[in-house]
């Protein structure tokens, strides 16, 4: 089992790198937008939870929640894991909370 979850972790690193390289930080944040609960629901989505765990977590309106996560797998910075009970949601890397990418005034 100890193989399995080496597998795992390397499989979510290397994702992370190249989700990096792909969509930068500022677009992810963009997408995502600058709301507290948006960021947080975007950084449960680490593998280990399903949606209506995010929803519980965060107090985010499933129904609401549920557009917002079709919108991230559109623009390719969250995927679905699985099927049924057993989908998790998996970020391409997570999004520190306090960050705020405010455009510089010019």
């Amino acid at each position: 089992m100890e193989k399995d979850n080496q597998t795992k972790q390397l499989l979510q690193c290397l994702l992370h790198v190249i989700g990096r390289i792909a969509i930068p930080p500022e677009k992810v944040q963009d997408v995502i937008g600058s709301g507290k609960k948006q960021i947080k629901a975007f950084n449960l989505c680490d593998g280990t939870n399903n949606q209506s765990d995010i929803a519980k977590k965060t107090k985010i309106d499933p129904g609401n929640l549920h557009r917002t996560l079709n919108r991230w797998i559109q623009h390719g910075i969250i995927f679905r894991i699985g099927e049924g009970k057993d989908t998790r949601l998996l970020h391409i890397y997570s999004i520190p909370e306090s960050s705020k990418t405010s455009k510089k005034k010019r």
